[in-house]
């Protein structure tokens, strides 16, 4: 099951990346988990040009303010075996916004949502 963006998600990437004059062609989001944060697993989304060796990639489209806009989403073989059928979303509300992540493989996840155990 691959990695799944939101709508939502893909809107603010899309602002993030024009924001930072990224290239859409070019660029792709990174989604990974390393050792660490208060529930032993913390989540990474970077946005990069390089694309390894073993990645799993997944190509959306969606629409933008009436633009078509790729995002590539691209995850480590280690990362993926933590994130196979993540949901990754955005959250604007009045507590906070950011990123969220609705991870089927977490046991257990923080309180900030930011890290999770198995």
């Amino acid at each position: 099951m691959p990695v799944i963006i939101t709508d939502t998600a893909a809107r603010e990437i899309g602002n993030i990346m024009k924001q930072q004059d990224l290239s859409l062609e070019s660029t792709h989001l990174r989604v990974g988990v390393k050792g660490g944060g208060c529930s032993g697993f913390s989540y990474i989304l970077d946005l990069t040009e390089t694309k390894k060796e073993g990645d799993e990639q997944w190509d959306y489209t969606f629409d933008v303010e009436g633009e078509n806009l790729g995002i590539k989403v691209i995850c480590d073989p280690k990362s993926y075996l933590y994130l196979n059928g993540t949901t990754v979303d955005f959250k604007d509300e009045v507590m906070g916004r950011g990123f969220v992540f609705d991870n089927p493989n977490a046991n257990a996840t923080c309180g900030c949502g930011s890290s999770f155990s198995t």
